[in-house]
């Protein structure tokens, strides 16, 4: 987390924030997400018909990678100074690029890609966040995603 005065927001516009942590996507979270979310397709969730795709083994529901955005950029995002709360203010892109196989290790990156005030003490903060795959040259994701944050 880059606590910042709010003054000098536009000073982080262009610029990576952090990167966070490798977490590995495991099968028992891949079950838990197919549960939660009733999306049972074959290729999240059976070991055995999924090693005959392409991929060659189970994958994690790519909305389960974007589920993952606040916990992994938890660290890495652009935080103004005075702030009571942060609001998911949805996507102005979201792209799956690659899928992510069981077993495997994500992280994000987080860049700031504009910052305004809508309303007295509310910030549109807008951020391009992109989630790697270790090993994988192409990212799982790449996302411009809104925050509402909230000041003093």
């Amino acid at each position: 987390m880059k606590l910042v005065p709010i003054d000098k927001l536009n000073d982080y516009i262009g610029k990576e924030i952090g990167c966070s942590d490798w977490f590995l996507v495991d099968q028992e979270q891949i079950n838990k997400f197919a549960e939660v979310t009733k999306d049972h397709q074959f290729i999240h969730i059976n070991e055995e018909q999924a090693k005959k795709t392409p991929f060659g083994s189970t994958i994690a529901h790519g909305f389960l990678t974007l589920s993952m955005l606040t916990y992994l950029t938890e660290n890495c995002r652009l935080i103004p100074e005075g702030t009571v709360m942060g609001i998911n203010y949805g996507f102005d892109k979201v792209r799956f690029i690659m899928p992510v196989k069981v077993n495997s290790r994500i992280r994000a990156r987080s860049k700031p890609l504009s910052c305004s005030e809508k309303n007295p003490g509310q910030w549109l903060i807008k951020s391009e966040v992109t989630v790697e795959i270790e090993d994988e040259e192409k990212p799982a994701i790449v996302s411009e995603w809104l925050s509402m944050v909230i000041t003093k």
